[in-house]
């Protein structure tokens, strides 16, 4: 009875990344993705309906915040990166959904740049693996959740990403064709996780997966009344 109460006393603490992020190289111009952020907004809003404490960390989307979420709206991979390291320590789940840009201009001109210019100025560098550092920062108390979009080879590229990244999870979807992650209502989505694990949900549309995906994540989150019957 007393752990039970400590439980109900204590909710899941959700962190969730959405949305795409942008990197300008002046004024006026960026780099970016057209990720919707639909399935990051989703998957907070059903934690929030769950009881659960939840922090969303959102580029820029045109998606109302789902009730009983704290948003957190960055632009920039930097941004992102900022709010989720001072956020991610209080955590028990960290939910990555978010596109962020992987590379970067590595000058931003203070004026916009001339067309007949913009060959000759733009130089790129990487953008800190935010996923990556974070997992490297981990207690055993907290579990990771990464996303993966892809064009082709769905399957073997996020299992690479399970293995580099450091994450419990990689949630795999594929972007392209009519069942297109980005930009979709709906989603089919394969889940990775280390010694084997391999399981496929969907196609479903977001909010109903979303649901769906916690139900399955929640008995693997340390601490919770979930994990006491795994």
């Amino acid at each position: 009875m007393v752990k039970d109460s400590l439980m109900k006393a204590s909710p899941i603490r959700c962190l969730v990344s959405a949305g795409p992020t942008r990197e300008f190289f002046d004024p006026v111009r960026f780099l970016s993705n057209p990720s919707s952020g639909k399935m990051g907004f989703a998957l907070a809003g059903a934690a929030a309906e769950r009881g659960w404490e939840v922090d969303l960390v959102s580029g820029p989307v045109n998606l109302a915040t789902p009730p009983g979420v704290r948003r957190h709206e960055v632009v920039t991979g930097a941004e992102m990166k900022a709010a989720l390291e001072r956020l991610f320590p209080d955590c028990s789940i960290l939910l990555m959904t978010a596109a962020i840009m992987d590379y970067r201009p590595k000058h931003r001109a203070a004026q916009k740049v001339k067309k007949h210019d913009l060959a000759k100025t733009l130089e790129m560098e990487p953008v800190p693996d935010v996923v990556a550092g974070l997992a490297a920062d981990r207690t055993d108390q907290q579990l990771l959740v990464g996303f993966a979009a892809e064009t082709e080879k769905v399957e073997a590229y996020a299992r690479s990403k399970l293995e580099k990244k450091g994450v419990d999870f990689i949630v795999a979807n594929r972007i392209g064709g009519e069942e297109s992650a980005f930009g979709s209502d709906t989603n089919r989505v394969l889940v990775l996780g280390n010694g084997g694990i391999r399981h496929s949900f969907g196609p479903s549309p977001k909010t109903q997966l979303a649901a769906t995906l916690l139900d399955w994540f929640a008995p693997w989150i340390p601490g919770s009344e979930a994990s006491a019957s795994r």
